[in-house]
């Protein structure tokens, strides 16, 4: 048995230990899954979305007591975890609404008397789950996958528990019978053996690269189905004719989300010709103006950082392409000395090569970089080994829109930042991971896709025998 600790990231005080599971709680909770699973698949469609309203109820009704929860364990700006369990509200009305549509029988034209497809369940699914969005990604996963008839199992991240143990009471406490919804608080080593486990039918994961990696090798050698949405490294590109202060100031946001910490938030910032400098100087004057502090302070730009080795990840990417020849253009602000607090920063004459190119950077720390056109802005775009998300900012919205055809990722916006939205699919491409999540797409990820073909009286319809 080991312990979870949950730690304020803007004071570094323990907020609450958890034990884990033993491993005959964690057999007794798979079982109770299994046999949830057995009921839940007869249940309605309509009837699963009712409960998936009374969810959203709650979020709601208790939309302060989360947020308060989000921001004590990961750090969240108050008024950003009050939007985030929002947001879950919205993603569970939004599947309530539509989920009877999204998984009616699809008729097709045969030669058969009748032919047509349905979307079932397959069964108990594990969510693995990060900590920088600990209610909005367990939702955007829970909502459609639950209301097409499977159960869920969250694993969550250890150092938001409370979270997890939240989540799972809003599922219980609207109704959902015993075992639709189940938190288990596990380390993650104990994530291969859940895998292979034959009571979890699939497995989606939110996280990084290394992570998605190795729940990807564990899936794929028990044949099972698995989707990833894993990290980002998101160009924001500016092409010449932008407005370089609306598309500075555009920047900010996009890259202070969540104190930059998500995994679309934009990260590389490219500015194509003459637009680089009113650009770049606009940008770092803004970066420079936030206010870093206490996350509960409704004049706070950006908290803190959700744990004190992502700090020192920051440090070792910065110094790293500081001595590959990029500058540091806002001298490193005096922020709050305890907690995990890291000052917004943005470097210039970035390039391919340096850490902060190549990798992931998770906080307050931009990258911009200088292309010569448009077809160079592309080519670096495109120099990544992920392909999340990417926006381009232009007065000529047509040719942005050429553009985006060109960019290879899942997600590409016009004059606008790049989020998630439940009516449209999320996800991305290269080692940013597979699948899709949100919009009918992602409600028929874990569903088994059945054929049903209905030969009429004495004669067999469709291909000839011995054709495949």
């Amino acid at each position: 048995m080991s312990i979870f600790t949950s730690v304020d990231p803007s004071t570094g005080r323990t907020i609450a230990t958890y034990e884990t599971l033993r491993a005959d709680e964690i057999d007794a909770r798979l079982g109770r899954a299994v046999e949830a699973y057995g009921r839940w698949r007869s249940v309605p469609v309509a009837a699963r979305a009712d409960v998936l309203t009374g969810v959203a109820d709650l979020l709601d009704a208790r939309r302060d007591v989360y947020a308060r929860l989000i921001t004590d364990e990961m750090g969240k700006l108050l008024v950003d975890a009050r939007a985030e369990v929002a947001k879950c509200a919205t993603g569970c009305r939004y599947y309530a609404e539509h989920a009877a549509r999204m998984l009616a029988p699809e008729p097709v034209a045969t030669e058969a008397t009748r032919s047509y497809v349905t979307f079932d369940p397959l069964g108990p699914v594990l969510a693995v789950m990060p900590w920088n969005f600990p209610f909005w990604q367990v939702f955007r996963f829970a909502a459609p996958t639950i209301v097409a008839g499977n159960v869920a199992l969250l694993k969550h991240a250890a150092n938001v528990s409370g979270a997890a143990l939240a989540i799972e009471s809003v599922w219980r406490d609207a109704g959902a019978p015993d075992g639709v919804f189940q938190t288990l608080l596990v380390p993650s080593g104990d994530v291969a053996a859940l895998i292979a486990d034959d009571r979890v039918r699939a497995v989606t994961l939110t996280g990084s690269e290394h992570a998605g990696t190795s729940v990807a090798e564990n899936a794929g050698r028990v044949c099972k189905k698995c989707v990833l949405e894993l990290g980002g490294s998101d160009p924001f590109i500016v092409l010449a004719d932008a407005d370089p202060v609306r598309a500075a100031h555009a920047a900010v946001k996009a890259r202070v989300v969540n104190s930059g910490q998500s995994c679309i938030a934009a990260k590389r910032f490219i500015a194509v010709g003459a637009v680089a400098d009113p650009f770049t100087r606009a940008f770092a004057d803004a970066m420079r103006a936030l206010r870093v502090g206490d996350p509960r302070d409704a004049a706070t730009d950006v908290g803190p950082l959700a744990r004190g080795d992502l700090r020192d990840e920051l440090v070792r990417q910065i110094d790293g392409s500081l001595a590959a020849g990029a500058r540091r253009l806002i001298a490193p602000a005096t922020v709050p000395s305890a907690g995990f607090f890291f000052p917004p920063t943005v470097l210039a004459d970035v390039h391919p090569g340096m850490p902060a190119f190549d990798e992931e950077v998770f906080g307050p720390v931009a990258a911009v970089v200088t292309a010569d056109s448009d077809a160079d802005a592309i080519a670096l775009a495109n120099r990544s080994r992920y392909g999340l998300g990417g926006s381009i900012w232009t007065r000529d919205a047509a040719h942005a829109e050429a553009l985006a055809h060109e960019l290879d990722c899942g997600m590409v916006f016009v004059n606008d930042l790049v989020r998630s939205d439940p009516r449209l699919p999320f996800g991305g491409v290269k080692r940013s991971g597979y699948g899709r999540e949100l919009s009918h797409y992602g409600i028929h990820e874990f569903v088994n896709v059945r054929t049903v073909v209905i030969g009429g009286e004495g004669r067999t319809a469709g291909t000839p025998a011995g054709i495949e």
